[in-house]
């Protein structure tokens, strides 16, 4: 009997993957098509574990997508209206060609239009999964937010992705969740905490838009992405506005203004909604305004304390810092960045204004006495207030990474800032370089020590050459002293001479009568005694002296012994494990050295300006 068995690639890995040029085959689409509808389905190539195998011998870089994800995708009911699509556009071609302009006004009015509500969905079954996907639906509807209207990127998109923008900013306003600022390079960091997951996401700053070459940019994929974050946002808009018994679409009370002063009504209504400046209408306003206590469960049987604590410490600390500037009254001036700060303020509980004629949504006017701070980014004011301390931006986002309202002493106009800390760092992550300004924040005895440094380095940096008459007169003193003393210990060292050369004296005596008595004894016997009697007396034990050279020879030796236990299959990850710690440690030293030879510099500068300072002074 011949038992005929399968040919080569025929089973196994050869026939779990496909490349892109089968799948379009498989799925009868373009490739703008099929990238579209990866993308709103959430598929992407996948890598094999061994690729010659997977592509039936051949040795080419493919891209390589699952079986099971293209048959995914073709009971997708998208790709019969992607169809539609292109008979659409070929009845449309058909009509203009024929000038036959009613028939194609009517294919443009009845155009067939995608739905993705299922798609979202499916791809997040519950709330909390959309929400830990949310970092990149945030980031990128932001920078469309600020986009103008382009050849890939409609207006209204950019219109929408604004409008669901600043509603999330709303939500978490009201909801107190913002945790974590930083101001970078790129944009604003921004860190909430929502249903107990936490979301990160980036806020490009207001510049004017630069365009932007076609092949450096693919904006066509970016707009295809915002497509389906715009609905997802917008499902999470709504579940958050209704989980915090909020009207969605957002809406606030206008009975202040009489519906006659109105030109647009709705222009004014978004107008103050996008200020972030406006309390908006609750469903139930008891309910709102009623704090939820959270009280954490302790158990009889619960052997991790220390954890316990931790986290009822960690849950006093966010409770204290979602009031951090309650009773605080702020106003930004003209030239200070406006959005960042007033959504940064009022999700600790702050009350914030600016000049009315600014922006709309201003509460109150500069000459306010109740304000306690003013927000300035310039080195003078000719007006100022006695009652408020005129402060730098950078205090706000300081006081909220540190928990706490930091001094403003650092922070006033036309201060020197400290360095803006990022908040993000991982303290107890190994080999990272962490500055002395966030040591200090973390460890209080270490900030006590860097403090006491910096005021004794600044006080010699002050005395520094400043008296040079009294020092010479302190040197002459201090010489004088040295002779007497000079003279007076010379004395000391006679007597403890004399001293020495009498406890020699009976050390010597001692010796002589001890041998005198050894001389006496005579008889072997007696001899052998005693010389047993003596080898059976207890001795003093001697202090071995470490060596610490050969201390760290033998400890480099067994570490080498070690590293030959390792695996040959792990023997490569092992080596690019070590290169990468060598690495980290080769940048920690670089950055200890730039910020030496910038302390250096820094000192440098300060004892020159003060040299010219007393020259003029001296003129």
């Amino acid at each position: 009997m011949v038992v005929i068995g399968k040919k080569k690639y025929e089973a196994g890995e050869a026939t779990q993957f496909m490349t892109r040029k089968q799948a379009l085959k498989k799925l009868q689409l373009s490739l703008n098509e099929f990238r579209r509808l990866c993308i709103i389905k959430g598929i992407y190539p996948r890598e094999p574990r061994n690729r010659k195998r997977a592509q039936k011998g051949d040795t080419r870089v493919k891209i390589l997508y699952h079986k099971k994800d293209i048959q995914f995708l073709m009971h997708e009911p998208i790709i019969w209206k992607l169809r539609d699509y292109k008979i659409f556009a070929r009845k449309v071609t058909r009509a203009k060609a024929l000038r036959d302009f009613k028939e194609m006004r009517r294919y443009l009015r009845n155009h067939p239009t995608i739905k993705l509500d299922h798609i979202v969905k499916e791809r997040y079954p519950t709330f909390i999964d959309a929400l830990k996907d949310l970092d990149d639906c945030l980031t990128l509807c932001f920078l469309f937010s600020t986009f103008p209207s382009m050849a890939h990127i409609p207006r209204d998109q950019s219109i929408l992705c604004r409008r669901l923008t600043v509603e999330f900013m709303h939500a978490v306003i009201a909801a107190k969740a913002l945790r974590k600022v930083f101001i970078s390079i790129k944009g604003y960091y921004y860190q909430a905490e929502i249903k107990g997951q936490t979301i990160t996401w980036i806020v490009p700053h207001q510049f004017g838009f630069e365009p932007q070459k076609k092949n450096e940019v693919d904006f066509k994929i970016m707009s295809t992405f915002v497509e389906f974050y715009i609905i997802m946002l917008g499902f999470v808009n709504y579940r958050l506005y209704h989980s915090l018994n909020l009207f969605y679409p957002p809406k606030f009370s206008n009975t202040s203004i009489s519906d006659k002063a109105l030109v647009d009504e709705q222009a004014f209504v978004s107008e103050r909604i996008n200020a972030l400046n406006v309390s908006l209408v609750s469903l139930n306003a008891a309910a709102q305004n009623e704090e939820d206590e959270v009280e954490i469960d302790t158990f009889d049987n619960e052997t991790d304390a220390e954890k316990i604590a931790e986290a009822k410490a960690e849950y006093e600390k966010v409770k204290k810092l979602k009031t951090l500037f309650k009773g605080l009254k702020f106003y930004i001036n003209r030239e200070v960045p406006r959005e960042a700060l007033v959504f940064v303020i009022r999700c600790f509980g702050g009350e914030v204004s600016w000049d009315k004629l600014l922006f709309v949504g201003s509460t109150f006017d500069e000459n306010d006495e109740s304000i306690t701070h003013q927000i300035v980014d310039r080195p003078s004011m000719e007006k100022q207030y006695i009652s408020r301390y005129y402060v730098q931006p950078q205090w706000i986002f300081d006081s909220i990474n540190a928990r706490e309202l930091v001094p403003v002493e650092k922070y006033l106009m036309g201060c020197t800032l400290p360095p803006h800390l990022s908040p993000f760092s991982d303290p107890r992550r190994d080999q990272t370089y962490i500055p002395p300004e966030e040591r200090a924040l973390m460890d209080p005895e270490y900030k006590m020590n860097y403090d006491a440094e910096e005021a004794i380095s600044d006080s010699d940096e002050e005395k520094e050459g400043e008296d040079n008459e009294v020092v010479a007169a302190d040197e002459s003193k201090e010489d004088e002293e040295v002779d007497a003393n000079m003279s007076e210990d010379d004395d000391d060292v006679d007597d403890e001479i004399d001293d020495d050369d009498e406890e020699e004296e009976v050390v010597v005596q001692k010796v002589k009568g001890k041998k005198a008595g050894k001389a006496k004894v005579d008889d072997p016997k007696e001899q052998e005694r005693l010389a047993k009697k003596q080898a059976m007396k207890v001795k003093g034990g001697e202090i071995a002296k470490e060596d610490p050279w050969e201390k760290s020879r033998q400890e480099r030796q067994e570490y080498r012994l070690r590293e030959k236990l390792v695996r040959n299959k792990h023997r490569k990850l092992y080596k690019s494990m070590m290169k990468g710690r060598e690495e980290r440690a080769k940048d920690i030293w670089l950055l200890r050295k730039k910020r030496r030879l910038h302390e250096e510099a820094d000192k440098k500068k300060k004892k020159e300006e003060r040299k010219a300072k007393k020259s003029a002074v001296k003129a």
